[in-house]
């Protein structure tokens, strides 16, 4: 099955197999599922192509995949162009959403371990 231009995996449960799709996550596809009426259970491989259609449409009501992803762009350059904090933290590279960068933002900067507390900086490998 393929929605958006994006291969459903055919052996995983249709409920995780839409969350492959950027814009989809488990609760929403519980919920696109729920108002289908198709078990969450069922397999991909198993949809009837009755069943494809009716997730088809529920599916096109939101806004996915590529339109998604240039919304968020377009979101966080307007924070940038403004000169707002956020837009400033995103400039930077730093996480947005207040959380404590002391320690535990590796994800967002990407940097090496670095040993806290102690008289001189040492990079664990």
């Amino acid at each position: 099955m393929r929605l958006f231009g994006i291969t459903i995996p055919e052996n995983k449960q249709i409920q995780y197999g839409l969350t492959v799709i950027y814009g989809i996550g488990l609760s929403r596809a519980q919920e696109i599922l729920n108002r289908a009426g198709i078990p969450r259970e069922t397999k991909t491989k198993d949809l009837t192509p009755d069943d494809e259609k009716k997730i088809r449409a529920i599916v096109e009501e939101y806004t996915l995949e590529g339109d998604l992803r240039r919304k968020v762009s377009q979101d966080i350059k307007r924070l940038i162009d403004i000169g707002s904090y956020r837009g400033g933290r995103h400039t930077r590279r730093l996480p947005v959403r207040g959380q404590r960068t002391k320690t535990n933002n590796r994800t967002r900067r990407g940097n090496k371990r670095v040993t806290m507390g102690s008289g001189r900086i040492k990079v664990k490998k």
